[in-house]
């Protein structure tokens, strides 16, 4: 079986394609049917003179989906999709689509939430899932390559790494469980049995957010090291995201280019340093003089970019009456993205002000704020290292940094272009009676905590680790403005179907 992404294999072969109907156009005895495989998109040409009558009978009966194999002969043409079209001999129907309801229209957020099932059809949303696979493949790729070993943490758990504010809550048999929120306090177990290891599965949070940063069921890599400080944590940190962007860059192009993503700043993501600045540095940052001048410019530069954007709409639409068809489809489509873009900047207009109202109030000691991540994030054009926290908002497991009580030695990795955290990790404490006593401090129950307290007794080591969230990064490298597109079938507050 063929597949069009290996056409350039089969130029001036006959093959044959099955598929799906992605588009389709006609020019009196000309048929130009866009075809989908899964792999890829191929723009077939139906000649009414080329085909048996059968098959031209059939051609005329195609829909949106509609699924069908397709034989013809592979030419190249650079002005194709692909770089590649079919010259059409046969085709033949499995079914003829019902109409169907997402279109080339602009449809509601929520209307295309409700036909997720389908609008993972949808070429933009086909683009990410593909990135998405390329990210996972690469995560596999550089710690198997390092010597790690994927390792599974339990989904049910008795315990909570943070407490169980967000948990969702179960029964299990005659006991209350909690659907994990982290591996991280089993990969610790699993690093002083391995030393070097991975966990990738399902996390869950109950927070009641509905940020476009936020998902209830969402992935997480949690490598943990034994016999490593906090320094080489995010050395670590720092090669993997570098690893990642390379492969996404080198080997999904093309996916990049439908999602339209301004691939320059992931360019310098993969060739420099990522700055290292304390959360002190970082509190400074966020009262300074400089971050209310980029305030300042910012909003200057989206007004700007809002009367340019009305202008090319008043003049496009004026053209849309004397255009052809298919001028009038382009038209069409760029007046669909002109107005999300003003909605966009619409909403950073609005936001802007709270911004730096949150910036110029912040006190040490908080912990960062959606928008104060992403202004922290606006003056680096590469992911920055915050590291050093105030340890009253950090977890009970994090150490203290030994040069200063107040400080855990934990950091963050935020994501430039706004899209904040996208790793969070720590040095462990590793011994016992600290543990015991942050645990006492933060409330806990240290009998639920005893086989983790274990670690501490049979062989201690200084060792460290940190968690990536899969959805946010997907979100971060497709430059997708919610979570929401980054996994096939997202859950959230109150979102449970498709």
């Amino acid at each position: 079986m063929v597949y069009i992404s290996n056409l350039s294999d089969h130029v001036d072969e006959e093959v044959t394609l099955k598929g799906w109907v992605y588009n389709y156009r006609s020019s009196g005895s000309l048929y130009f049917v866009e075809m989908r495989d899964g792999s890829g998109i191929c723009q077939c040409v139906v000649a009414q003179d080329a085909v048996s009558e059968d098959a031209w009978e059939q051609t005329e009966a195609l829909r949106q989906e509609t699924s069908l194999e397709i034989t013809g002969k592979v030419v190249e043409d650079e002005r194709s999709i692909g770089g590649h079209e079919l010259q059409v001999s046969d085709l033949n129907i499995y079914q003829v689509a019902e109409d169907y309801p997402i279109t080339p229209k602009e449809h509601g957020v929520e209307f295309l939430m409700e036909n997720r099932h389908l609008w993972l059809r949808s070429q933009k949303q086909w683009a990410a899932m593909r990135v998405r696979n390329e990210i996972i493949y690469a995560i596999h790729t550089f710690f198997q390559e390092r010597g790690f070993v994927q390792m599974d943490a339990p989904i049910f758990t008795g315990n909570a790494a943070e407490g169980t504010t967000n948990l969702f809550e179960t029964e299990y048999f005659d006991d209350q469980a909690y659907l994990t929120q982290s591996g991280q306090l089993y990969g610790e177990a699993m690093a002083m049995a391995h030393g070097l290891i991975y966990t990738f599965g399902p996390t869950f949070r109950a927070e009641k957010s509905k940020t476009r940063r936020h998902l209830t069921e969402f992935w997480m890599i949690e490598p943990e090291m034994a016999f490593y400080d906090l320094d080489m944590n995010m050395d670590l940190a720092e090669d993997f995201i570098k690893f990642i962007v390379k492969r996404v860059l080198d080997r999904r192009p093309k996916e990049l280019e439908i999602l339209e993503r301004d691939t320059s700043k992931l360019q310098k993501t993969a060739e420099e340093g990522f700055p290292r600045i304390s959360y002190t540095e970082a509190v400074e940052q966020l009262k300074s003089d400089d971050m209310a001048a980029m305030l300042d410019q910012m909003v200057a530069d989206r007004k700007q970019e809002v009367e340019e954007l009305k202008e090319e709409r008043e003049e496009i639409e004026k053209e849309r009456g004397q255009a052809k068809k298919w001028r009038k489809a382009q038209i069409d489509e760029r007046v669909i993205e002109i107005g999300k873009r003003l909605d966009e900047i619409e909403e950073n207009l609005r936001n802007i002000p709270d911004w730096r109202e949150s910036a110029l109030n912040f006190e040490w000691g908080q912990d960062f704020g959606g928008s104060d991540e992403t202004l922290l994030t606006m003056k680096y054009d590469t992911p920055v290292l915050v590291h050093r926290f105030p340890a009253a908002i950090k977890a009970f497991y994090m150490k203290r940094d030994p040069e200063n009580e107040k400080l855990a030695l934990a950091c963050d990795m935020l994501a430039p272009e706004g899209y904040g955290e996208i790793i969070g990790g720590s040095e462990r404490e590793e011994d016992l009676e600290t543990l015991r006593k942050r645990i006492n401090e933060h409330g806990l129950d240290e009998d639920i905590f005893s086989w983790y307290m274990d670690l501490r007794q049979y062989g201690s080591v200084p060792h460290s680790g940190f968690g990536l969230g899969l959805e946010r990064t997907v979100a971060w490298l497709c430059g997708l403005d919610h979570v929401r597109e980054t996994i096939p079938f997202p859950r959230m507050m109150g979102r449970l179907t498709p």
